[in-house]
């Protein structure tokens, strides 16, 4: 099974949320300073953690079990837009301005509404 359009849309509209909200993510990484290394590295792993959790609910919600070929899909869609949550976490400013309209929470597939 690939990951559905509607699934790849709501993982994308995961992402551009975290981005518009990496400033928060930031913050809590930064309340395990001195124990982390690296707050950038920290908040991203924070985002993408999120992210494929969402997902992980998605797909729990549609009462499917994603495949193998499902995780390697989702780990190329959060490796295209990693430079942008990346940048994101680094600069929040210029990512608000490009994020504007990504503000709200993703809406749920429909499959999930029912």
């Amino acid at each position: 099974m690939a990951i559905s359009k509607e699934n790849k849309d709501f993982i994308d509209s995961l992402i551009d949320y975290y981005i518009s909200e990496s400033e928060s993510y930031k913050q809590i990484a930064e309340n395990f300073v001195p124990e982390i290394e690296s707050v950038p590295d920290t908040a991203f792993g924070i985002i993408t953690g999120c992210v494929y959790s969402g997902f992980l609910q998605a797909c729990q919600n549609q009462q499917q079990t994603p495949s193998l070929d499902d995780m390697r899909e989702f780990n190329e869609i959060i490796k295209e837009r990693a430079a942008l949550i990346k940048k994101a976490i680094l600069d929040p400013a210029k990512s608000d301005t490009v994020n504007q309209d990504t503000k709200t929470e993703p809406e749920k597939p429909d499959s999930e509404n029912n």
